[in-house]
């Protein structure tokens, strides 16, 4: 049997930017995406604290150490500037096998503390 599981966050960015004029998807600063382990063009689920919106998209990589989480697209209904997000990324695994998920905290510039 297999299971889908968390394999990584990034917990309370801040948004910076949206912009309903594009095809769709979620910038993040690329460092946030390295240390979690998420590949552009991965698809992710992003919860909105501040409005309780939840929405599928894929990630598109922003300029490191930028601070960036700009939602593009239709997520640029879901969220707003200044709106507090949570973004996770889920992987499948095997019934025996174990995982440690990748938790990312941020400050109130998305840097990691």
């Amino acid at each position: 049997m297999k299971y889908t599981v968390l394999k990584s966050k990034i917990h309370c960015v801040t948004v910076t930017e949206a912009c309903l004029d594009y095809e769709g998807s979620i910038e993040i600063d690329g460092v946030l995406l390295d240390k979690a382990g998420i590949k552009e063009f991965e698809k992710v689920l992003v919860a909105n604290f501040t409005n309780g919106n939840r929405y599928e998209t894929y990630v598109t990589r922003g300029k490191e150490n930028s601070g960036v989480v700009k939602v593009n697209g239709g997520g640029a209904r879901y969220s707003c500037v200044g709106d507090t997000l949570t973004v996770f990324s889920f992987t499948v695994i095997c019934e025996n096998a174990t995982i440690h998920p990748k938790i990312i905290f941020v400050d109130e510039n998305n840097h990691i503390k």
